[in-house]
């Protein structure tokens, strides 16, 4: 399991922050504030999901990565116990 998560957070990111400032530069531009209510709403409904969509793949793949550790630690230490039984017989 081979993931890449950097662009997922960046593009969660840029979904709630990203078009909040956009339209706050628009806004400040144009002198109309209606821009900036609109984008914030949509950036809250577009935002908030995609990071929570981000953050859980996140989770699972640092616990898939940890067991994974774990299990190539129990084959080391398996390993290891068996060079020690058989430099013994």
């Amino acid at each position: 399991m081979k993931e890449n998560m950097m662009f997922a957070w960046i593009a969660s990111w840029l979904a709630l922050a990203g078009q909040l400032v956009f339209f706050m530069g628009v806004a400040l531009f144009t002198g109309d504030w209606r821009y900036m209510m609109w984008s914030f709403m949509i950036s809250i409904i577009v935002g908030i999901p995609s990071i929570i969509g981000t953050y859980k793949p996140n989770q699972q793949l640092k616990a898939y990565k940890n067991k994974e550790y774990r299990i190539e630690m129990s084959y080391e230490r398996l390993r290891e116990i068996l060079q020690v039984f058989f430099v013994w017989v």
